[in-house]
C-alpha cells in the first residue's frame, strides 16, 4: 500500500487552496495565438487573397488558425474559401453571438469570423464600439496557435489600432506606382505607432520578376531614404489565371490548383519565418483596446 501523507483539515484546506492557484496560474501562463495582420493601402492588390491562402495553409501543417476578415462591412473571405456563415463581427459587436459562436469551419478545420456585407456599423465604428469588439474577441485567442486578420485597405480605425498591437505585418502591394505609394503611408504610419512591428512585403499579382524586383527596390530606396528603415521582402506572386479560376470555383488556389505558379509562391509567404514567431507579451487584443485610448 502507498502511504499517502496525513494532512488535519486546515492543512487539507490550505493544500488544495494551493492546487487551485497553481492550476489557475498556469491557465493564465498559457500562451495566446500568435497573431499576424494582412493589410494593403489600397483596395485591389489581392491582400484578401494572399490572406485566405496564407490561412489554408497553416491550416493543413496543423496549426489551429483562426481567420478573422476585418474588411469594414466589405467582407468576401468567407467567399473565397466556399462558406456561408450565418453570424459576422456584427452579429458579435452587437451581443447577438458570442465571437466562438460567429465561428464557421473552413477547409483543414480553419475558422472564420467572417466581416459582414453592408454593416454601416462595421464601415465606420466608433472608439467605443471598437472597445466592445475587441473585448468580445480577446477569448478567441486562447483557441487558436495562429490568428490571421485580413484588413480592409487604407488606414481605417481599426487598422491602425491592429498596426499599434501586432508584432506582425505581412503587407501586400504590387507593382504599380499607386499601390506602392499607399502601401508606403500605411508602412510609415506602421511604424509610427509601432515602432518595433516586424514588416513583410509581398509583391503581388506582378507579371514577371524583374517587375517585381523594381517595385521592391523603389519601395526600399524610399523607405531606407526617408524612415531609415525598409521592411523585409517575402516574396512575389505572379499573375496567374488559376488564381482567377479558383475564385470562381469558391476554393483557395492552393487547393484548387496546388502546383501553379501562383499557389507555390503563396506557399512560400505561408512559410515566412516570422509567423512562427508572432506573440507579444500581452495579448494582442488587450493592446489593441489600449491602442484606441
Amino acid at each position: 500500500m502507498i502511504d499517502t501523507p496525513r494532512f488535519g483539515l486546515g492543512r487539507l484546506s490550505r493544500y488544495r487552496r494551493l492546487l487551485g492557484l497553481d492550476k489557475e496560474l498556469a491557465e493564465r501562463k498559457r500562451p495566446d495565438a500568435r497573431v499576424i495582420c494582412v493589410a494593403s493601402g489600397k483596395g485591389g492588390t489581392g491582400k484578401s487573397i494572399v490572406a485566405t491562402n496564407v490561412a489554408v495553409q497553416r491550416a493543413s501543417i496543423g496549426e489551429r488558425v483562426l481567420l478573422v476578415d476585418f474588411d469594414a462591412g466589405l467582407a468576401n473571405a468567407h467567399l473565397l474559401l466556399g462558406l456561408a456563415p450565418e453570424h459576422d463581427l456584427g452579429h458579435v459587436l452587437s451581443g447577438a453571438v458570442s465571437a466562438s459562436d460567429a465561428l464557421i469551419e473552413g477547409p483543414h478545420g480553419l475558422r472564420l469570423l467572417s466581416g459582414g456585407v453592408g454593416r454601416h456599423t462595421l464601415v465606420d465604428p466608433t472608439r467605443r464600439e471598437l472597445d466592445r469588439l475587441f473585448r468580445a474577441l480577446r477569448p478567441l485567442e486562447s483557441l487558436f496557435d495562429l490568428v490571421v486578420i485580413d484588413h480592409g485597405a487604407g488606414l481605417g480605425y481599426a487598422t491602425v489600432a491592429h498596426l499599434a498591437a501586432t508584432s506582425t505585418l505581412l503587407l501586400v502591394t504590387n507593382h504599380e506606382v499607386t499601390a506602392l505609394s499607399d502601401s508606403y503611408a500605411l508602412y510609415k504610419r506602421a511604424h509610427m505607432v509601432n515602432p518595433h512591428i516586424r514588416v513583410g512585403l509581398v509583391m503581388n499579382r506582378v507579371p514577371r520578376e524583374d517587375a517585381a524586383l523594381a517595385g521592391w527596390e523603389r519601395f526600399r530606396s524610399a523607405s531606407e531614404r526617408f524612415l531609415g528603415h525598409s521592411p523585409e521582402f517575402v516574396g512575389w506572386v505572379p499573375t496567374d489565371e488559376a488564381v482567377a479560376r479558383s475564385v470562381e470555383a469558391r476554393v483557395p488556389v492552393l487547393l484548387h490548383a496546388p502546383d501553379r505558379p501562383a499557389a507555390v509562391a503563396l506557399d512560400g509567404v505561408a512559410r515566412w519565418g516570422p509567423i512562427d514567431h508572432a506573440r507579444s507579451a500581452r495579448a494582442f487584443f488587450e493592446r489593441a483596446r489600449s491602442a484606441l485610448r
